[in-house]
């Protein structure tokens, strides 16, 4: 199972807290992803500031993470290719690494 939103949230917003202004920014830089089962490890991998701004441990770019959860599916993303235009594209694009480190 595979949990995650489009980015993060900033504990905090930017600009003068009012009534009208009290929602948190948008985080570009981190994010969660919540995984159980599958043959993933318990536990927390990665970590960020006491901001909740910038990685400082493990970081997992998105290409990796698609890598990862479609190694978990028993899928190679590097053999899911297709030609387009004479360029091969996949999900990972040029990158994209498993995390074993996370794997059970």
């Amino acid at each position: 199972m595979i949990w995650g939103g489009e980015f993060g949230r900033t504990n905090y917003c930017q600009g003068t807290l009012t009534k009208e202004n009290y929602g948190r920014d948008h985080h570009p830089r981190c994010f969660t992803i919540w995984m159980a089962g599958g043959g993933v490890k318990p536990g927390v991998y990665g970590e960020t500031d006491e901001f909740g701004y910038n990685i400082v441990s493990n970081p997992v770019h998105v290409n990796d993470f698609h890598a990862t959860a479609l190694h978990l599916m028993g899928l190679d993303h590097e053999k899911l290719t297709f030609k387009h235009l004479g360029r091969r594209y996949r999900l990972t694009d040029v990158a994209g690494k498993v995390v074993s480190s996370i794997i059970a």
